[in-house]
């Protein structure tokens, strides 16, 4: 039986996802979706300070999500697919247990809509 989950990747999926859990750094992430930003730039739209914004872009950098470059004055950060790739296919190895539970949902809620279609027994 193979283990699933334990395959030797390049990728530290537990950093990944404890970066993945704050949600400061997904919208973070999410604005880095649409094109390499400043700190600054990242920081305007969030009700916190670009330092603040600072420590959570070395989260993302040291989860292998994030890269900064130096452009003259500016470290534009840019997001990186690999890693988030490497989460996703994770989660996909449970994609059978996830539509076998949802058929079995599924067949509950047919066999509940069949008893309501019946009404109750009768005495």
């Amino acid at each position: 039986m193979e283990q699933m989950g334990y395959t030797t990747a390049p990728v530290d999926l537990d950093a990944i996802f404890a970066a993945l859990a704050d949600p400061t750094r997904r919208a973070i992430l999410s604005r880095l979706s649409t094109g390499e930003a400043s700190v600054n730039e990242l920081a305007a739209p969030l009700p916190m300070s670009q330092p603040a914004v600072s420590k959570h872009l070395k989260v993302l950098e040291r989860a292998g999500l994030v890269e900064r470059d130096v452009d003259r004055q500016r470290r534009p950060a840019r997001l990186k697919a690999e890693p988030l790739a490497a989460a996703v296919n994770w989660l996909q190895e449970f994609e059978t247990f996830w539509a076998s539970s949802f058929d079995e949902l599924d067949g509950l809620l047919d066999t509940l809509k069949h008893s309501e279609k019946k009404g109750p027994p009768h005495e």
